[in-house]
């Protein structure tokens, strides 16, 4: 795989429904009260009576001194077990979530798969390819503690 080619997996384990989980996930406007690294999310189309064609322009923080904004377009709905977006701008690929029930938990996955399009990370790459995976980790358990935190609020 290329340095500029990235397939990162985040799983986590939520003490949830995959109901609860899904209704939260599946209003990314209303990410930034509850992700720290999403600073603005704004509905530049939408989608159809499933959310399909809907697009959305993301603005991010990272734990490194950079932000990352990308339109993502939601391309393919599963209710209640998937939510697949193809991202273009600063990173061009696919980002999809699967949930799948477990007892009264939810299991969630994220795979990101995108090739980075910033001239200067392109450059860095070879170098940054594993500070880069790192920075994703950070900015995803944050994701997983604000969702943690938004659904003790919703019960």
């Amino acid at each position: 795989m290329p340095s500029t080619e990235f397939h990162l997996v985040t799983k986590w384990t939520i003490d949830a429904s995959v109901e609860d989980v899904w209704q939260v996930l599946n209003a990314p406007e209303t990410w930034p009260d509850w992700w720290p690294s999403v600073k603005q999310v704004t509905l530049l189309r939408e989608g159809d009576e499933d959310g399909i064609g809907a697009v959305h322009r993301m603005k991010w923080s990272t734990a490194l001194p950079y932000d990352l904004a990308f339109e993502i377009e939601t391309i393919r709905i599963v209710p209640l077990s998937i939510i697949e977006g193809r991202a273009y701008g600063e990173l061009e690929g696919i980002g999809r979530w699967t949930l799948q029930p477990e007892g009264l938990k939810c299991n969630v996955r994220y795979d990101w798969i995108v090739t980075i399009t910033k001239p200067w990370m392109i450059r860095l790459s070879f170098v940054l390819k594993p500070v880069f995976s790192w920075n994703h980790a950070v900015v995803m358990e944050r994701g997983r503690r604000g969702l943690v935190r938004r659904l003790a609020r919703n019960i």
